[in-house]
């Protein structure tokens, strides 16, 4: 018994020092469970790149808006979590621009609000917020370029600059990333499944939103290329590499 105190008790000073990111989104962020693979919001593979310092809870949810998060009460899980030295990503407009869906629609000034609340409430709590446009849809226009499809990333962006805020705007990063695949290999990149290929899409998808795995990989490498450029403080809380793979290269 005194043993396993002992143990218990090394381990403290570790979980005192942990800082928890939050991530607040909508789907093409949250978690997917098995059922729903291989689609993959990109704070699945963005979870597993930091060291035990860093606990990350994706609260991220399909379908949410700015104000149906707020509305659920999820916000206010998170801002009832925050302690000083938490870290909170938010990226939400998929859902609240989406004008014929009542249930989700957030108007252009409440989104904004809504964005400025989400970064003054997690500044209260001495935690370090981080906002995001949202990511690009994959639809391209007959030229081969992507169609913009974001009426509100440029709303996310104002209000980045009047709230003063660490910015990464990942809809003009995204979109010129899958630009530059075309439309053939950027498809391979999203949830494009043919018909009885999977056992969870029996009639197949098409799905230009979504992302798989690897599309979720690559975007979350882009977050933290940004991240390492801005010199985010979570950029220097990653996790050590093998020592075998130091000796790889490309």
């Amino acid at each position: 018994m005194k043993k396993i105190l002992c143990a218990f008790s090394l381990l403290l000073p570790l979980l005192a020092q942990a800082e928890t990111v939050f991530m607040a989104g909508d789907s093409t962020m949250a978690f997917k469970p098995v059922k729903d693979l291989p689609e993959n919001g990109w704070g699945m593979p963005f979870s597993l790149f930091f060291n035990e310092s860093i606990k990350v809870e994706n609260r991220a949810m399909n379908g949410r808006s700015t104000r149906t998060f707020i509305e659920e009460g999820r916000w206010e899980s998170i801002e009832k979590s925050l302690q000083p030295g938490d870290f909170v990503i938010i990226q939400f407009g998929h859902n609240d621009e989406s004008e014929k869906k009542k249930d989700r629609y957030t108007p252009p000034e409440q989104y904004k609000a809504n964005l400025a609340r989400f970064i003054r409430e997690t500044r209260a709590k001495g935690a370090i917020p981080l906002l995001m446009s949202p990511i690009t849809r994959r639809y391209f226009n007959e030229d081969g370029t992507i169609q913009h499809t974001h009426p509100y990333a440029p709303l996310s962006r104002e209000v980045a600059k009047e709230e003063k805020v660490d910015f990464i705007d990942m809809e003009a990063i995204t979109r010129e990333h899958f630009q530059q695949q075309g439309d053939e290999n950027s498809a391979l990149r999203f949830l494009q499944i043919p018909p009885d290929t999977h056992p969870n899409y029996p009639n197949g998808v098409r799905d230009n939103t979504h992302l798989n795995q690897l599309g979720a990989r690559e975007v979350a490498q882009l977050a933290l290329k940004e991240m390492k450029k801005m010199g985010h403080p979570l950029a220097k809380k990653l996790r050590e590499p093998e020592a075998k793979h130091l000796t790889f290269s490309y």
